[in-house]
């Protein structure tokens, strides 16, 4: 389930507009797309598996259309196949969903009792399905839109065409992120901004329980009944950070873009009265995936420097598990889209027990962001490739920021962007031609190295797909270095001065053992040449900072590595940007 566009509109042709939208989430991640317009009172659809280009191809863009939706799909239930892609067409109603219906198979079997036949294995059919029954047994749209929060359980974002009605877009959010866009006349339904960016930067966010229609001269939005009023608000970036710039990838521009996003998160909080932690007893940190990796960054600083007690959780572990929270907890969620599911539901159950919630997310107004009690913005722009980087980043810098608040003291950042831009231009082909061609590695590090491994292992699995494990360097000699063979490449980092030679001992065993050591010290650190076969040396900075340099020739690696390998970098396989579903 991944990306959404509709649009209703008297200006623009409804096809180019659709496919645009859809080459614009592209970044999301998805294995088919489809769309459906209307043509002479008809509901037309197309879909194909694979890439939108190929759907394009069957497609004549000079039809005469004003009312169309789209999608780009991830397979969820079912496999990937022009059957299973959307739109979903039954009886009178096609629709497009993002995100799980969780009662799908019990809702099929009711709705099969009453002769309906599917052809896809997909929850989004029997939505559509359901929606059609209750419209065939005489039930007006909005009335139906509004029943489907007792009879839905699950995540959905939905954007429909009723077949008797076709000058409207009617649409439906429930934990799943959908937008409303305008301009004058023309207006578009989307689950990300970037989908529309291109033809304007006014938006209506919606909340959960939002449901209502467009046409081209009203939006009319309902909550329970209820005709709501809205908020438009004006995305301040532009379509260029939507675009390359000259990149051959977006990951790469983005890599480029930390210092700068650094910088303006120091200039943005420099003013600001930033939460005081100290006052907490205990905090927690959750979120998933390179959030989760910069919140274990963030409960290193925390501990290091203030002296509290920090648990990191991955986010669809903690809400199911047993909480111990009070008046007296912080939990800090992490997302940089403000939508991640298991993050958004971790944040409701911490608020049941009447914890202090603080987010740091990217998206402004997103769910997450509208939830928690406090809100840290990290301002890093639109991030358009599936692997973060710049947003994990900024993350860790926020919690810099908060460490040095906390302790009162001035930001000094003297040097520091200077000194990113510098590791950014790392020439490191060397060392890529030998990971290129290898199927398994490992990164290994002590305290906050073995945090920023684990940064470094998920960023070249996930974008180059070789196999990598990061492990904490003491915890070889209980198990795993049974796996090191002659020539396993072995990354490791040490760059905190206290544990460099506790790191070099457990560096000494896997050399012994055959393994090709990449050793990453910074320049602070003496190491001898019989220890690693190639070394990255990074400039020594203050502590507190030392994160934000070590991660960028990780980053840098992961990212060679995937184009020697001539991998899909920006949409890795089988991954989504913006996971909103369980």
């Amino acid at each position: 389930m991944c990306g959404i566009i509709g649009y209703v509109g008297n200006k623009k042709q409804a096809l180019p507009v659709l496919i645009n939208g859809l080459k614009s989430l592209e970044y999301r991640g998805y294995d088919s797309a489809g769309v459906a317009y209307v043509i002479d009172e008809q509901v037309e659809i197309v879909k194909e598996k694979g890439k939108v280009s190929i759907l394009e191809e069957k497609l004549d863009l000079d039809k005469l259309s004003l009312v169309g939706i789209g999608h780009t799909r991830w397979a969820t239930h079912g496999e990937a196949n022009t059957l299973n892609s959307h739109p979903h067409s039954v009886g009178k109603v096609t629709i497009v969903h993002n995100g799980i219906i969780e009662n799908y198979n019990e809702l099929k079997k009711e709705l099969i009792k009453k002769g309906v036949k599917f052809q896809s294995e997909t929850d989004s059919e029997v939505a559509c399905a359901l929606i059609n029954q209750l419209y065939e047994e005489g039930k007006e749209p909005l009335e139906i839109l509004n029943s489907l929060k007792d009879l839905f359980k699950g995540a959905y974002a939905l954007g429909i065409l009723f077949h008797d009605d076709l000058d409207k877009l009617y649409f439906i959010k429930e934990h799943s992120p959908l937008i409303i866009a305008l301009k004058g006349q023309e207006h578009y339904l989307a689950s990300d901004l970037p989908a529309v960016l291109k033809y304007t930067n006014q938006q209506i966010i919606l909340e959960d329980g939002d449901y209502g229609y467009l046409t081209t001269e009203d939006i009319l939005i309902y909550q329970e009944g209820l005709k709501k009023k809205f908020e438009i608000t004006t995305f301040e970036g532009s379509l260029e950070v939507a675009e390359k710039n000259g990149y051959p990838h977006f990951m790469l521009k983005e890599m480029m873009e930390q210092p700068e996003v650094v910088d303006k998160i120091i200039q943005v909080y420099d003013d600001f009265d930033l939460p005081d932690l100290r006052k907490y007893k205990k905090i927690d940190i959750v979120a998933c995936g390179s959030a989760y990796h910069a919140g274990l960054v963030g409960k290193y600083l925390l501990e290091t420097y203030l002296d509290i007690p920090v648990n990191v959780e991955i986010a669809s572990e903690y809400r199911y598990k047993k909480l111990f929270l009070d008046l007296d907890s912080l939990v800090i969620l992490i997302s940089q889209s403000g939508e991640t599911a298991d993050t958004l539901a971790a944040l409701k159950k911490a608020r049941e027990f009447g914890a202090h919630t603080l987010a740091i997310v990217n998206v402004v107004g997103s769910s997450i962001a509208r939830i928690a009690d406090e809100v840290l913005y990290t301002y890093a722009g639109l991030e358009i490739a599936v692997a973060t980087t710049k947003a994990y980043s900024a993350q860790i810098m926020i919690f810099i920021l908060m460490v040095l608040s906390s302790q009162n003291k001035k930001i000094k950042t003297q040097f520091l962007s200077e000194q990113m831009k510098a590791l950014l231009t790392l020439d490191l082909n060397r060392i890529v031609s030998t990971l290129a061609q290898s199927e398994h590695l490992f990164f290994l590090g002590r305290g906050i190295d073995y945090a920023l491994s684990l940064e470094g292992s998920l960023k070249l699995k996930e974008i180059s797909y070789i196999h990598s494990e990061a492990y904490a360097a003491g915890e070889l000699k209980h198990g795993t270095i049974s796996l090191i063979e002659k020539n396993t490449p072995v990354i490791a980092i040490a760059t905190d001065e206290g544990l460099a030679d506790k790191t070099f001992s457990n560096i000494k065993e896997v050399k012994t053992r055959g393994a090709k050591v990449i050793l990453i010290v910074t320049d602070s650190i003496k190491v001898d040449k019989t220890l690693y076969d190639e070394l990255i040396v990074i400039p020594k900075a203050d502590s507190i900072f030392q994160p934000l340099l070590t991660i960028l020739p990780l980053q840098l690696l992961a990212y060679e590595v995937a184009k020697e390998r001539n991998c899909d970098i920006d949409k890795p396989r089988n991954l989504a940007k913006s996971v909103t579903v369980e």
